[in-house]
């Protein structure tokens, strides 16, 4: 079992910027494949960004030029920083765990997420 502990998130202005966080327990943080979704109200969830335990990371076109995905192995946790935030970047964030496979699996799967899940984090773009 893994256990995801995020916070951050809440109301932000557009144009701010804003770092999400995720401490990861009760499986080896080495292991993981890390990342973080969001979904907006009605849609459906999607990968924002994801990383493997050696580092390699994918970030979601959509998002790509203003998000960054970082972990830290001393303190089990994933980070994402989000630049430049718009309106259409309101949406609960939740952060995901799924044991790793590779990098070729990884780069094949980067939307698919694994089966644990954070609590969600509210975040809300808005002037």
């Amino acid at each position: 079992q893994v256990q995801l502990v995020e916070s951050g998130g809440g109301l932000v202005q557009p144009g701010e910027s804003l770092t999400l966080s995720c401490t990861a327990s009760g499986s080896r943080f080495r292991d993981l494949d890390l990342g973080w979704f969001r979904q907006t109200a009605g849609g459906e969830r999607k990968m924002v960004a994801t990383t493997t335990p050696a580092g390699s990371h994918v970030v979601a076109r959509i998002v790509a030029d203003r998000a960054s995905i970082s972990r830290d192995g001393a303190k089990n946790t994933v980070s994402l920083e989000l630049h430049r935030l718009k309106v259409e970047d309101t949406a609960v964030y939740f952060c995901n765990a799924r044991e790793n496979q590779g990098l070729e699996y990884f780069l094949k799967n980067e939307e698919v997420p694994g089966p644990y899940w954070g609590q969600g984090l509210q975040v809300t773009v808005s002037s």
